[in-house]
């Protein structure tokens, strides 16, 4: 290059350019460049916050989307067990329809056959009533004397109950019970402990064992029905003081032509409307003996009164025992028999008649081929 001669103008495709200064255009150029740097610099970094927040954005969408999947997954799995409980329930309100349509017409067949029983019943208490009946003789012992008050005999009824409860024992599947008529045939048959007993061409290994029972109550009873004193209940509620009514009831039952009689004394009870009726004289009572409704006018108004005889009760000699039953016998060991449960019942009994097999006169067998049962002893008399 030519530095001696004299500069040239330059032109490059139509512009012309002038050279200026160099160190001028530096410095402008230098300040342009920061300026623009800077520019980039806060574009690059409202970039890169938007960048951060776009990324925010997109992670709350994603939870946002998979918090409604698994709504949707919820909601899907909601209806498909709907749907199966509407399905399971309308399978049972049909069954549980079917089981109430087959005891309604149970029902109404027992209604029938009830009706027919009543009618039945009816026609026989018409008859029975047709009938003259014998009243039945009843051998009577004189036992004791007592002392009678105001001269009057003991129009009381008196009874007495020896009551002695039945003991229940429960007999298994396969088990029998037997009782012989002498005591020492069974206690015999218990020291031999093992039987082996022919049954319908199979023999079945029994073992003979004796068994306990629960224990018992008995317990005497003495009933006195008072030939003087009545129940009343069901008496009216009246607005009216307590001596009025009990002078009403007094008046009532003093009417002779209604089974009543002279009262001695009235306990009347206004809480629960009953009241006990006293008569002087003793055998006032036995017009209600047949009698369970009495008439009762207050004031022009009928009322019905509940009328039952008073009755004391009196509880001797409770006492709990011991059930013991040295005829009997139980039988275990018996396997499952095709036969019917008579048939193996009548080969045992056979069995143990038997003289030869140790065994004697049977008086009571029972055998359970299935499931159990409960025979009930009591007292030996």
């Amino acid at each position: 290059m030519d530095f001696t001669s004299p500069p040239l103008s330059l032109k490059d495709n139509g512009f012309i350019t002038t050279a200026s200064d160099p160190f001028d255009s530096s410095e402008d150029e230098m300040e342009r460049l920061e300026e623009e740097l800077k520019k980039w610099k806060e574009r690059v970094e409202k970039a890169e916050k938007a960048k951060a927040d776009l990324l925010l954005c997109k992670l709350s969408a994603d939870e946002e989307f998979v918090k409604a999947e698994d709504d949707l997954i919820k909601l899907k799995n909601l209806q498909e067990k709907q749907h199966k409980d509407t399905i399971m329930s309308r399978d049972t309100d049909e069954r549980e329809l079917y089981v109430l349509n087959q005891e309604n017409a149970e029902l109404k067949r027992e209604i029938e056959k009830l009706e027919e029983d009543f009618a039945e019943c009816n026609a026989m208490l018409s008859r029975y009533s047709q009938i003259n009946k014998e009243v039945a003789e009843m051998k009577m012992k004189f036992t004791h004397m007592e002392d009678m008050k105001d001269d009057y005999q003991d129009m009381n009824t008196h009874c007495f109950f020896d009551v002695t409860t039945k003991i229940p024992f429960r007999l298994d599947q396969n088990q029998v019970l037997l009782t012989f008529e002498d005591e020492e045939v069974a206690q015999r048959l218990i020291k031999i402990g093992k039987h082996t007993v022919n049954l319908d061409n199979k023999t079945a290994d029994m073992r003979v064992m004796p068994f306990t029972l629960e224990m018992g109550i008995k317990f005497k009873l003495h009933v006195t029905i008072s030939g003087k004193k009545i129940n009343v209940s069901e008496v009216p509620e009246l607005s009216i003081p307590e001596d009025w009514m009990r002078e009403k009831l007094e008046l009532n039952f003093y009417k002779s032509e209604q089974g009543g009689g002279e009262v001695e004394n009235v306990d009347y009870d206004k809480q629960s409307r009953t009241a006990v009726i006293t008569f002087l004289r003793p055998g006032a009572t036995n017009s209600f003996v047949r009698c369970t409704e009495y008439p009762f006018v207050v004031n022009g108004t009928w009322y019905r009164l509940q009328v039952s005889p008073d009755n004391n009760v009196k509880l001797e000699n409770f006492q709990l025992y011991c059930g013991i039953s040295k005829k009997t016998i139980l039988l275990k060991g018996i396997k499952e028999m095709e036969d019917d449960e008579e048939s193996v019942q009548d080969m045992i009994e056979i069995h143990f008649q038997k003289p030869s097999n140790n065994g004697g006169e049977i008086e009571k067998i029972k055998y359970v081929s299935k499931g159990l049962t409960w025979v009930c002893f009591e007292e030996d008399t």
